[in-house]
């Protein structure tokens, strides 16, 4: 399996073949997707609610994020690997912001970066390309900004915020990000701006009409239990089987059933001369 590139991706759209991806946090994670012909894996900064156990994304740091993209480049050395730049990394000034993104391609070898924001990060994307850097946009529901959004709220659905996207969505492009996410967006503006636009247009919960799909492994894996969002389809509940499985392993414990004489290493000299060894002390 050959990891693809943005050249890949172009194609793709060019044929009408659909991108799938996923977020992955840790080394397990990435080796069952690459397994499974994923084609791209985005390190989220939804690792501060999935993984880290946070209310939000806002705590997640660069730390954070260049830990578990380096996990999930030992799991997934021939998939392309996305680094989600957190909050607070690249708002400051299109300095930071390059600072920031480098560390992702020398510290954690991913091959691109993704940020939220329309136009008023686009210094921050042209300095990045600029750098030779591989740049996602993303746009939509934000979480970075979901306060100034009124919550996690989709967005697009009047004719203003549509067309705010729209505008975001050019300028994004025309500022040399080589893709676009949008997510909860509705289909008919996605497939408006899958179309309007050159470089390939991904959803995650924004719909069909595009050129591939997102989603937050642990939703459709059935692990993240406070919520899951309307968009998402559970393909799996790996919480309720992991749940399951503890429960059955403490009964074992409590009842002496575990370890079995198969779980354990017997001794390999004598039982007299470990009773004599016993003895000394």
């Amino acid at each position: 399996m050959s990891k693809k590139t943005v050249i890949d991706f172009m194609n793709m759209k060019k044929n009408g073949e659909k991108v799938a991806w996923v977020t992955a946090y840790d080394f397990p994670t990435a080796s069952f997707a690459e397994q499974a012909g994923m084609d791209m894996l985005l390190v989220g900064d939804s690792l501060g609610m999935v993984t880290l156990g946070y209310d939000g994304t806002i705590p997640v740091t660069m730390d954070d994020e260049i830990r578990h993209c380096q996990a999930v480049r030992r799991g997934a050395p021939n998939t392309f690997v996305v680094g989600d730049m957190p909050f607070g990394s690249y708002q400051i000034s299109p300095e930071e912001a390059v600072k920031n993104a480098v560390r992702f391609l020398k510290e954690a070898n991913v091959d691109a970066v993704k940020l939220e924001g329309g136009r008023r990060v686009i210094p921050q994307i042209k300095a990045i390309v600029d750098a030779g850097i591989v740049v996602i946009g993303h746009i939509g529901l934000t979480p970075q900004s979901s306060g100034q959004l009124g919550g996690f709220k989709a967005q697009g659905r009047t004719i203003d915020s549509a067309r705010d996207l729209i505008k975001d969505a050019i300028a994004i492009e025309e500022a040399g990000a080589r893709m676009l996410l949008l997510e909860a967006v509705p289909p008919e503006v996605t497939e408006f701006i899958a179309k309007k636009l050159q470089i390939p247009v991904y959803s995650i919960g924004a719909g069909l009409p595009c050129d591939g799909q997102l989603t937050i492994c642990g939703d459709m894996l059935g692990m993240f239990q406070a919520f899951t969002p309307k968009f998402v389809k559970v393909y799996c509940q790996v919480a309720e089987t992991e749940i399951a499985a503890f429960k059955e392993y403490v009964k074992d414990i409590k009842e002496c059933k575990f370890p079995e004489d198969k779980h354990v290493y017997h001794i390999i000299d004598s039982k007299e001369d470990f009773d004599k060894l016993f003895e000394e002390f």
